[in-house]
């Protein structure tokens, strides 16, 4: 398991006493280390002098098969479900991915000072989750989720990370399964915490959206202050009714949060965020509808925590994309825009919005959609039909073993020879190649963006390189 839980600045010491107390855990032949663990780690590679080494165990990998390794590579401690034939101190715990979660858990209990934010949704939290850290570390030092450190290993992983600096933590909730989102909000301990949208993300293993909505609405259940409320979301209603605390805060339309005058530019937005503190004009360095709606989520979760509404629209002004997140960038006479991150059907139609933005011939790269069940067939159907039927976009090139379904798609509708599909991205390389040839030297706009596991990025940089 290669989770990596460095970081540049010095963490908080853990002493022996702390380590066996956060994980109800025993010494091996109460063999006991000296001095102050500097760290814990999961990542075997990391472990030197000084660190406590958890070993993992998954599907398809053990890491109680490393411990040898890193007691040679001068590791003082072990954390272990077993005991191992090795030369450094083991504490033998239970279950060693319950102990991380105990000791994530420890770590956010000792930093009583802390305000924490917990958010999940089916898409976009990982921009409203950067608005929120743009928005609060202005002000103080702030713990932000790294890249996708959101489920029951990372969001630990993470806690770890805390110093007694930190005055806020913006922490992203992800959900594979029922009771993830229980567990990881319980370690949290959010101040404030809600729900972004109920999307189609991961259909196949909650077996329909009712299963998402249970299963997000689990955060509900650890809030002790104010609960967030996507007012113009579809579950809207079943939301407000998981809610258990006093006081909440609804955004988006219809909400007490909302945006209006919304401006979509090319590359950025404005809007007028109207708040019960007041109304201010944003220059948002977002492009996209959904973003304007991330930000309202991210105004909402600060003046829950008690941000003022200047400093929210100074955060908002200046917060950045994450990488693979509609990221702009201009080569040669082209534009390309890379959304190749991660991608769902709520998703992937809001970026063909931003694409229809653009200049010149629009071309959309699309990558298959994982996690969608049994669904996947029909959702890739009803995707194709829709990106094609986008007022602006010229040509769609979808790429992978659902291609074919979204090509029947497009073709229920009278657009259908907008879309090519290709089942790998070496037979459409050549395609896009043609297309840029035939159209030079008219400008020309791509978007590319599919699931994590179909590295669009890769197809991205190979046309990238050919121009």
């Amino acid at each position: 398991m290669h989770t990596s839980t460095t970081s540049t600045a010095a963490l908080e010491p853990w002493s022996i006493e702390q380590l066996q107390q956060a994980t109800q855990g025993y010494w091996l032949n109460d063999k006991k280390s000296a001095g102050q663990i500097k760290r814990i780690l999961t990542d075997s590679r990391d472990a030197e002098a000084g660190d406590a080494f958890l070993a993992l165990k998954g599907e398809r990998f053990d890491a109680h098969d490393f411990i040898a390794q890193v007691a040679a590579q001068g590791c003082d401690i072990a954390i272990v479900s077993r005991p191992v034939d090795a030369d450094i101190c083991q504490l033998v715990v239970e279950d060693t991915r319950l102990a991380l979660g105990l000791l994530g858990a420890y770590r956010r209990q000792q930093n009583p000072q802390l305000k924490v934010i917990a958010l999940t949704g089916s898409s976009g939290k990982t921009t409203t989750k950067e608005m929120l850290g743009s928005i609060l570390s202005r002000l103080a030092p702030t713990l932000v989720t790294r890249g996708n450190l959101n489920n029951d290993l990372g969001v630990p992983v993470m806690l770890l990370e805390l110093r007694p600096e930190h005055q806020y933590a913006v922490m992203e909730l992800g959900a594979s399964h029922q009771g993830e989102i229980d567990y990881t909000s319980k370690m949290v301990q959010p101040h404030v915490a809600g729900i972004i949208n109920i999307g189609t993300a991961h259909l196949g293993e909650f077996g329909g959206r009712d299963g998402i909505c249970r299963a997000k609405s689990e955060i509900y259940a650890h809030i002790s202050e104010t609960s967030i409320i996507p007012a113009a979301d579809d579950f809207a209603e079943v939301i407000r009714a998981a809610v258990r605390t006093e006081k909440s805060l609804s955004f988006g339309a219809g909400g007490e949060v909302y945006a209006s005058d919304v401006v979509l530019e090319a590359q950025s937005s404005s809007f007028t965020l109207n708040t019960a503190q007041g109304s201010k004009t944003v220059q948002l360095p977002f492009a996209g509808e959904h973003n304007v709606e991330n930000a309202t989520a991210a105004a909402a979760f600060a003046l829950a925590i008690g941000i003022g509404l200047d400093d929210i629209v100074a955060g908002l002004e200046q917060a950045v994309g994450a990488k693979g997140r509609l990221n702009f960038i201009p080569h040669k006479d082209y534009l390309f825009i890379d959304d190749t991150y991660n991608a769902n059907p709520g998703s992937m139609r809001a970026a063909a919005e931003v694409l229809a933005q653009q200049q010149g011939i629009r071309i959309m790269v699309t990558g298959d959609i994982g996690e969608l069940g049994s669904s996947a067939a029909i959702e890739h159907y009803k995707l194709g039909r829709d990106l094609v039927s986008v007022k602006g976009i010229n040509f769609v090139v979808a790429v992978g073993e659902f291609a074919p379904a979204a090509q029947e798609g497009a073709r229920s509708t009278q657009y259908g020879k907008k879309m090519q599909a290709f089942l790998n991205q070496e037979q459409a390389l050549p395609f896009l190649i043609d297309l840029i040839e035939t159209h030079h030297p008219q400008p020309m706009s791509f978007l590319f963006k599919g699931s994590r596991f179909t590295h669009m990025e890769t197809l991205m940089a190979a046309l990238m390189e050919k121009l």
